[in-house]
C-alpha cells in the first residue's frame, strides 16, 4: 500500500484528512501523528506516533527523523500552525526524502494566515474585498466609521474558528472591543448569517482543475451543517479567486453574500479545510484527488457532486490502555 504521513492527528483538520483517506478509491497506509498521545484521530492510522508541537525547536528534526525512518510518498499537514515550517521546507525534504508534501508556498501561507493581508491581496488583484484596517491604527478605523459605519467587524488578524471575534454596533462597542487588545482588524461587514458559504480548490499547473462550494451554519466557529446545492455565481467566484491565489493543491474560501448582492472574501486557509471530509461524503475526495495526481498521475477532472445537506456530530472513542507508551515514530 502507499503510506501516507498525516500530522495533526487530533485536530479537526487531521481527522478529516484520514477519514478521506479511510474512504479513498484506493488502499493507503496511514501514518497518523500528533503532540498529544490523547489525540483520537492518532488511533485511526494503521501506524501512529508522536511529534513535538510545531513550537518546539525540535519540531523539524523529529519531522526529518519520521521522513527518514518512514519514507512516506506523501504529508499531509493537518494543522495550521505546522503549515510555515512545512512549507520553507518542502523543496528541501521533497528532494532529500523523496516525498510529496501538500502545502503551498511561504508567501501564499503568510496571505492566508493573516486577515488584514489577505483583505490587501483581494484590493490588489481587483477582487472583491472587505473594507479592512488595523486596529492599532486609530485614523484608519475612525476613517473607516465614517465611511461605511456600522455594524463593524473587530478580529484577531491571525486567528481561528471566530476566536476573539465580535460585531460592533456602534461607536462605544468599538473602542471596547479595541481596548487593551493589539494585532486586531477591523473590518466592513460583509453579510449576514444566513449567507456563509465554505468552499474549496484544486489548482495545479496554474489552472483550477475541481472546486466545491457548500453553504453553511456555524457552532463554535466550526461547520456543524453544510448544504450542498448549484450555486454557479459562488462557484464563479471561487476560481477567481483560486485562479489569482495559485496555491498549490488545496485552498480553503470563506465568504459571503452581502446585503448588496456582493461576495466577500473574509478567510483563505491555504489547505484543506475542516470540511474537507464533508465534501467526500457529496462525492468531492479533494485528499484522494490530489494525490492519485501527484503519486499515480491521474488528471484532475470536476467531479459530479450529489445534492443535500450533511450534518456534524460528536462521537465517542475508547482509547488503548497503554496511551501513554506512544512514542516518537510510528508503530
Amino acid at each position: 500500500m502507499t503510506k501516507i504521513a498525516v500530522t495533526g492527528a487530533g485536530a479537526v483538520l487531521g481527522q478529516g484528512i484520514i477519514k478521506c483517506l479511510k474512504s479513498a478509491s484506493r488502499d493507503y497506509e496511514v501514518l497518523a501523528y500528533d503532540p498529544d498521545p490523547r489525540s483520537p484521530g492518532l488511533y485511526w492510522g494503521d501506524k501512529h506516533g508522536l511529534l513535538p508541537m510545531a513550537k518546539d525547536p525540535g519540531f523539524k528534526a523529529a519531522v526529518e527523523a519520521m521522513l527518514e525512518r518512514e519514507q512516506p510518498a506523501a504529508v499531509l499537514v493537518g494543522t495550521d500552525v505546522e503549515l510555515e515550517i512545512f512549507a520553507e521546507n518542502r523543496a528541501d525534504w521533497e528532494k532529500r526524502f523523496d516525498t510529496h508534501i501538500i502545502v503551498s508556498s511561504p508567501e501564499i501561507i503568510r496571505i492566508a494566515d493573516d486577515k488584514l493581508l489577505t483583505a490587501r491581496w483581494l484590493e490588489e488583484n481587483g477582487l472583491p474585498f472587505p473594507k479592512s484596517v488595523a486596529g492599532e491604527d486609530d485614523a484608519a478605523v475612525d476613517a473607516l466609521a465614517a465611511e461605511i459605519g456600522f455594524p463593524l467587524i473587530v478580529k484577531p488578524r491571525i486567528g481561528a474558528r471566530a476566536v476573539g471575534v465580535s460585531m460592533v454596533n456602534n461607536r462605544a462597542e468599538l473602542d471596547a472591543a479595541l481596548e487593551g487588545r493589539e494585532g486586531l482588524v477591523v473590518q466592513q461587514w460583509a453579510g449576514s448569517d444566513d449567507q456563509e458559504y465554505t468552499a474549496g480548490a484544486l489548482c495545479f499547473d496554474g489552472e483550477v482543475k475541481a472546486s466545491i462550494v457548500l453553504r453553511r451554519d456555524l457552532r463554535d466557529g466550526n461547520t456543524f451543517r453544510a448544504y450542498a446545492d448549484e450555486y454557479p455565481e459562488c462557484e464563479e467566484y471561487v476560481r477567481s479567486l483560486a485562479k489569482a491565489l495559485q496555491p498549490y493543491g488545496p485552498a480553503n474560501f470563506q465568504f459571503r453574500r452581502g446585503p448588496d448582492g456582493v461576495f466577500r472574501l473574509f478567510e483563505i486557509n491555504a489547505r484543506y479545510s475542516g470540511t474537507t471530509p464533508m465534501r467526500g461524503l457529496l462525492g468531492f475526495n479533494e485528499v484522494d484527488m490530489v494525490l492519485g495526481k501527484l503519486l499515480f498521475g491521474e488528471e484532475i477532472t470536476q467531479p459530479p457532486l450529489q445534492t443535500g445537506t450533511v450534518v456534524r456530530f460528536l462521537e465517542e472513542q475508547l482509547l488503548p490502555a497503554n496511551y501513554g507508551n506512544v512514542t516518537q515514530g510510528a508503530s
